[in-house]
């Protein structure tokens, strides 16, 4: 937008063309007129064109394919944000703030070389000005508080107070964009940003002012997916000296040391056998105090923010968003953000990965607050008319997700939601009936789906082979092991199952139409539902009574870390596994069985509620890019 008004143009044209043909030499550079001129990544090569036109057209616009773009710079390169003794425990909300407000954008310096990559490139050409002018590059107020100016003199990248000297604008001026946050309120702010230069000559007129703007838009913060491969893998451990951690909601089934080894060592072979290393995968655990929970799923949603970089390559941060559940603390009774993700903080802030939080201020939790774990927030990988996929929650009437949360994350712009009801499960969360997986369709994926009426079936089997007599759940911990006779013999079981499955018919309907995949398609494993309850303030819903299958972890396209249903036998076969192996493998998956009947099933969760990943997301189509 480049702005001399066409009287001012004029007027320095007839000057100009007077001065050469009365005084002979052309004017020197504290005659002319100002001009302003500030370019920015336009065409989204990651690097800005100072000599050439490359960034010029459109710049004061954005629109996919042409504008510049920033990050939020919610990272850490320079590992200064420190917890203190006491803040994984302390059941103080004020904690949660102070934690939350430390990142690179959170000061007025450049944290380091690295930090420098997560800065935005404005540069000023090197310009003719009189000794008088002076360059003001400004952003509007209202967009202020989300960004910040760098300067470079001296050699240094520092805070831009104050005009550009007419030195500085003869020489050429190196700028940064820092981006302070990401969109939370579409209505506080829409993420772009308006830089504008205004050089004045110095004469006090107005009409010699020059201005130019640039556009820019800052990155969405944008979901995983199921086909992308898992880079890393992380899960708990029992807490210090071997203490219990405790069940949903502080009560339940805890958990020992001798319960953890088969879940770990099945899960790091499963890891191992999808080209994983031990490095890889990871076990963290808090402090002892009873909140102590091992549901890394639930706390934490990984996020990734990109922009280009010079090469055609991609500068990405990792962004995790904490959960918004709220939990009442026993000791004082003050509500803070669910302490297990504290560990967010301790364990995974640093270079290239920030921790953001947000949630509705003031707002009590609802029995457990269940519905705003992050094993409720999933993702759909791309498909046509949705170039970034889409993110998949659950709903109930009763326990509506966090308002504020769930806007933040329409906020982003590129991956719209859909919801499906959960409410007549127990813990309520999509991770619980139905998850990702790759199939040789169009579109490369499908839905794994958790099917009752396929259990029941599989039951019938076992006992017209006359084996109706065996034991289910034989080599796990459960105390009371049902017969398969037993199970069958009990109609409030087989309406239980036939309530789950309609319910899942619901979920599968609202999920065709969206998607567009066709119910041929899906891929049926079998999973047994039972009615259950665990505290009075919660209501009785329906729980996984054999472990969910459709509750796993993807490790790679092809592989998908299951949790052992230990279904009924025949011949030495479990007919549970031996269903889901042949549907997978359908579309070129393999399975990998993991052991969490103690650890996780019996809490009221599976491997995907224990474990967490963080994804290569290289191959993601480029969202700035696309509309």
């Amino acid at each position: 937008m480049k702005s001399h008004t066409l009287r001012t143009a004029a007027a320095a044209t007839v000057t100009l063309l007077a001065a050469t043909a009365l005084a002979g030499p052309p004017a020197t550079a504290r005659d002319q007129s100002p001009h302003a001129d500030l370019r920015a990544d336009v065409n989204q090569d990651g690097r800005v064109d100072v000599t050439g036109a490359s960034d010029e057209a459109g710049e004061d616009a954005w629109r996919p394919g042409r504008g510049a773009v920033f990050l939020a710079n919610v990272d850490d390169d320079s590992r200064r944000c420190r917890m203190r003794p006491g803040d994984l425990d302390r059941p103080d909300p004020a904690v949660d703030t102070r934690l939350a407000a430390c990142n690179d954008a959170a000061d007025e310096r450049v944290n380091g070389p690295r930090d420098t990559a997560d800065l935005a490139p404005l540069r000023i050409p090197p310009t003719a000005v009189g000794d008088t002018a002076t360059g003001h590059v400004e952003v509007p107020a209202a967009q202020r508080p989300y960004v910040r100016l760098f300067v470079k003199r001296d050699g240094k990248l520092r805070v831009l107070h104050g005009p550009l000297t007419a030195r500085e604008l003869r020489a050429g001026v190196e700028l940064a964009l820092e981006g302070r946050d990401i969109v939370r309120d579409p209505r506080r702010w829409n993420g772009e940003v308006d830089v504008t230069l205004t050089v004045r000559g110095g004469d006090g007129r107005t009409a010699s002012d020059a201005v130019d703007r640039v556009r820019l838009k800052v990155a969405p913060v944008l979901f995983q997916n199921d086909l992308q491969r898992a880079q890393s893998v992380f899960a708990a451990k029992p807490g210090p000296d071997g203490d219990a951690i405790p069940g949903p909601g502080g009560g339940g089934n805890g958990h020992k040391p001798r319960e953890w080894r088969p879940f770990a060592s099945s899960l790091r072979e499963a890891a191992r056998a999808a080209g994983l290393t031990s490095r890889d995968v990871t076990f963290t655990a808090g402090t002892k105090q009873w909140w102590r929970d091992i549901w890394r799923q639930d706390m934490v949603e990984p996020t990734v923010a990109s922009v280009p970089a010079p090469g055609g390559r991609v500068h990405t941060m990792r962004v995790m968003l904490r959960t918004p559940m709220r939990w009442t603390a026993p000791e004082g009774g003050k509500t803070t953000l669910s302490r297990s993700a504290r560990l967010l903080f301790r364990d995974f802030r640093g270079p290239d990965v920030g921790v953001v939080q947000q949630f509705t201020p003031g707002r009590e939790p609802n029995g457990l607050d269940l519905q705003n774990a992050t094993g409720n927030f999933e993702s759909l990988p791309p498909y046509a008319g949705h170039p970034q996929g889409r993110v998949l929650y659950g709903t109930d009437p009763q326990r509506q997700p966090d308002t504020s949360f769930v806007k933040m994350i329409e906020a982003q712009g590129r991956q719209p939601s859909l919801t499906i009801d959960t409410s007549w499960l127990l813990v309520g969360h999509v991770d619980e009936t139905v998850h990702v997986v790759r199939a040789d369709n169009e579109r490369g994926w499908t839905l794994a789906v958790a099917d009752p009426r396929q259990a029941m079936e599989l039951l019938r089997r076992t006992q017209r082979a006359g084996e109706g007599g065996q034991r289910m759940f034989a080599a796990t911990t459960l105390p009371d092991k049902p017969t398969v006779d037993e199970l069958l013999d009990d109609d409030g079981f087989h309406a239980d199952n036939e309530k789950a499955a309609r319910h899942i018919d619901s979920q599968i309907r609202v999920l065709l139409k969206e998607t567009g995949l066709h119910r041929s398609e899906l891929v049926r494993v079998p999973v047994l539902y039972a009615m259950a309850t665990v505290r009075p303030d919660i209501p009785k819903g329906a729980v996984a009574l054999s472990p969910s299958i459709a509750n796993g972890l993807s490790l790679t396209s092809r592989d998908y870390a299951a949790p052992d249903p230990h279904g009924p036998r025949l011949r030495g076969r479990d007919l549970f596994r031996a269903a889901t192996e042949k549907a997978l493998a359908g579309g070129g998956v393999r399975v990998h069985w993991v052991e969490n009947f103690a650890w996780a099933h019996r809490a009221g969760g599976e491997v995907h509620c224990a474990t967490n990943a963080l994804r290569d997301t290289s191959g993601a189509r480029r969202w700035w890019s696309t509309t």
